[in-house]
């Protein structure tokens, strides 16, 4: 899932490259930054240059953090929408088809019939964001069971209010909130390793911790990169 790296009060998230240089990037919504670093650079190293870029970096994130948040939706043109963490603006497309999204560069396109109001254009696109989700789910859920050693009867995606996913071992199930389609993937699969956790241990006890640290040595970060985010008026360590 990748290294990251804690400089003062920010995570780094790092991808090593066949590339000769480190390139510095911050990115909305929440002024995440990323670094490409190639294989043979030494983590000291990396350290010792991000220390040169960390004004930069904090003057990029103040960008983003004093932007306003979670200003409702009216699914209109040019409007920012999130697919992975990356930022789309949004294109609506009024045709006498079926509704249907697709992606462009920097452009997520929104194709409605004439007339189709906000209520629908949001009916449409949550429908999509839901199968971005499943469609990952398909591909990390059999790695993950089998590194685990746990068997899913089933699991669904869905909107949910307050919490970025739930596990009811008695029953062998699990559910993910269609929201993590906007978060970075690891988000996703964070929450999917937090849930088939708990199919070894219902509670948050030693047992659970310690699949976490030895799966996903990041889980923390990630855990609190996602309270931080639009559904954390509800704590989601539960």
């Amino acid at each position: 899932m990748g290294e990251t790296l804690q400089l003062a009060e920010i995570t780094i998230h790092i991808a090593r490259k066949d590339i000769a240089n480190v390139h510095v990037s911050v990115h909305p919504p929440e002024g995440e930054v990323r670094v490409s670093a190639p294989e043979h650079f030494s983590l000291a190293s990396l350290r010792a240059f991000l220390i040169t870029k960390l004004a930069w970096m904090r003057a990029e994130r103040a960008k983003f953090q004093e932007q306003p948040r979670n200003a409702p939706l009216l699914y209109i043109d040019r409007e920012s929408h999130y697919l992975w963490g990356e930022r789309y603006l949004l294109e609506v497309i009024e045709r006498d088809a079926p509704p249907e999204v697709d992606l462009g560069h920097g452009v997520l396109r929104l194709y409605v019939r004439p007339g189709t109001g906000e209520e629908k254009r949001e009916e449409v696109l949550s429908r999509w964001y839901r199968d971005q989700v499943r469609d990952a789910v398909n591909e990390l859920l059999p790695v993950w069971e089998k590194r685990l050693g746990v068997q899913v009867e089933r699991s669904y995606v869905q909107r949910m209010k307050t919490r970025w996913g739930s596990c009811n071992p008695a029953q062998g199930t699990i559910r993910l909130n269609t929201e993590l389609a906007k978060n970075p993937r690891r988000c996703l699969e964070y929450v999917l390793v937090h849930e088939l956790a708990h199919l070894h241990d219902a509670t948050h006890g030693p047992r659970f911790r310690d699949l976490m640290d030895h799966h996903v040595p990041t889980w923390k970060t990630i855990r609190d990169e996602l309270n931080g985010r639009a559904l954390a008026h509800q704590d989601w360590t539960r």
